[in-house]
C-alpha cells in the first residue's frame, strides 16, 4: 500500500498547485502509515525534482521521455496505472485541474478505483473511507464515501495549503511499456500568449463586469492586472457581449477558479457568477452601488467608480506603497 501523487509539470517547471498536491499526499500517506511517491511525466530537470523532496516525498519516480513531454490523457493514465500496479497503490492523488480532470476518468476505469473529484480536506475517516467536497456550484458541501480498494482523488486549488515537510527522497527512474498505437494522434503545432497567466493557476485575478460601461474602458483593468502580477478575467455578460473572450469568462458557467486574491471591479455579484470565484481566499469587490450583492460575500470593499480607484491603485502597487 502507498500514496502516489501525480506531479504536473509546464515546460519542465512544477507550479504552487503540484506542491500543494505533494503536501496533501504526504499528510494521507502518514496517517496511512506508508509512502509518499510522487511520480513526474516527461523531461524535468534533477534540480526542479529535487524540489518534490521539499514538501514530503519519500520516493521521487521520473519518466524521463521526450514523447511524454505533451500531456496526452490516454498516455498519461496508462503511464499511471502500470506504476500504481508496479506499486500496488492504493491512493492515487491528481490535482483538479485540467489535466487531473482528464486523466483520472480514464484512471479510474482503468483500475478500477472509486473517484471522488474537487475534495477539499484530508478524509474525515480512513475506515470507511470519507472525504470532503463542493457540490451545486459551491453552495454545499458532500461527504463522499469510496469503497474500492484503490481510491483516486483529484484536489482542489487552495484548499490545503503548501506545507514544507524535507525528506531526502532519492530520484528514481521509470519505463512503463507503451505501445506504439499510443503515439498515433501526435500534436503537430501547440499555440501559446506569451506573457499571459492561466487563469486556474493564477494567483492573483483581477475580473471586471458591465460597470466598466465599454470594452474601450479595459485599460486601466489590464494597467492594474499588470502591476500585480494578475490574470485577467471577466463575467458572463462581457463575454457575451463580446467586450472580452469568452476564455476570460468566470462563474458557474465559465472557468471555477479559487485564486488567493480576487478583484471584481464593477460586478454586480450575480449568484451565477459568485458561484465559480467563492473558493477565492480573498475577494476585493469595487463599485459604485454599495447595494450590490458583490459586497456581501466581499472580504473587502470599495465603493467608488473604477476609472478612478483602478489608476489609484495601480499606481500605490507600483510605487510598493
Amino acid at each position: 500500500m502507498s500514496v502516489i501523487a501525480f506531479a504536473k509539470n509546464w515546460e519542465g517547471k512544477f507550479k504552487k498547485s503540484t506542491y500543494e498536491l505533494v503536501s496533501y499526499a504526504k499528510d494521507l500517506a502518514s496517517r496511512l502509515n506508508t509512502q509518499t511517491l510522487v511520480l513526474s511525466i516527461g523531461e524535468v530537470d534533477e534540480s526542479e525534482l529535487e524540489k518534490l523532496a521539499l514538501y514530503g516525498a519519500d520516493r521521487i519516480i521520473s519518466v524521463n521521455d521526450s514523447r511524454l513531454n505533451v500531456l496526452s490523457s490516454r498516455i498519461y493514465a496508462e503511464v499511471i496505472s502500470q506504476f500504481v500496479r508496479k506499486e500496488f497503490a492504493t491512493h492515487i492523488l491528481l490535482s483538479d485541474n485540467n489535466s487531473g480532470k482528464a486523466i483520472s476518468p480514464r484512471l479510474s476505469v482503468k483500475l478500477q478505483a472509486g473517484l471522488a473529484a474537487a475534495v477539499l480536506d484530508v478524509p474525515k475517516s480512513l475506515e470507511p473511507f470519507v472525504v470532503k467536497k463542493q457540490v451545486f456550484s459551491g453552495k454545499a458541501f458532500a461527504y463522499v464515501q469510496i469503497d474500492s480498494e484503490k481510491k483516486i482523488l483529484t484536489l482542489s486549488k487552495n484548499s490545503f495549503g503548501v506545507k514544507e515537510n524535507p525528506s531526502t527522497a532519492a530520484i528514481e527512474y521509470f519505463t512503463p511499456e507503451l505501445k506504439e498505437d499510443l503515439f498515433k494522434i501526435k500534436v503537430k503545432s501547440e499555440e501559446s500568449s506569451d506573457n499571459k497567466i492561466i487563469l486556474t493557476d493564477a494567483d492573483i485575478v483581477v475580473s471586471a463586469g458591465r460597470g466598466m460601461k465599454s470594452p474601450d474602458n479595459w485599460k486601466p483593468v489590464e494597467d492594474f492586472a499588470a502591476a500585480l502580477g494578475a490574470a485577467v478575467a471577466c463575467s458572463r455578460p462581457v463575454s457575451d457581449d463580446g467586450w472580452r473572450s469568452h476564455e476570460e469568462h468566470v462563474g458557474q458557467t465559465g472557468k471555477v477558479i479559487a485564486p488567493n486574491l480576487y478583484f471584481a471591479v464593477g460586478i454586480s455579484g450575480a449568484i451565477q457568477h459568485v458561484a465559480g470565484v467563492s473558493r477565492s481566499k480573498c475577494i476585493v469587490a469595487i463599485n459604485t452601488d454599495p447595494e450590490a450583492p458583490i459586497f456581501s460575500v466581499a472580504d473587502y470593499g470599495v465603493v467608488g467608480d473604477a476609472m478612478t480607484v483602478l489608476p489609484k491603485l495601480t499606481e500605490i502597487v507600483l510605487n510598493g506603497e
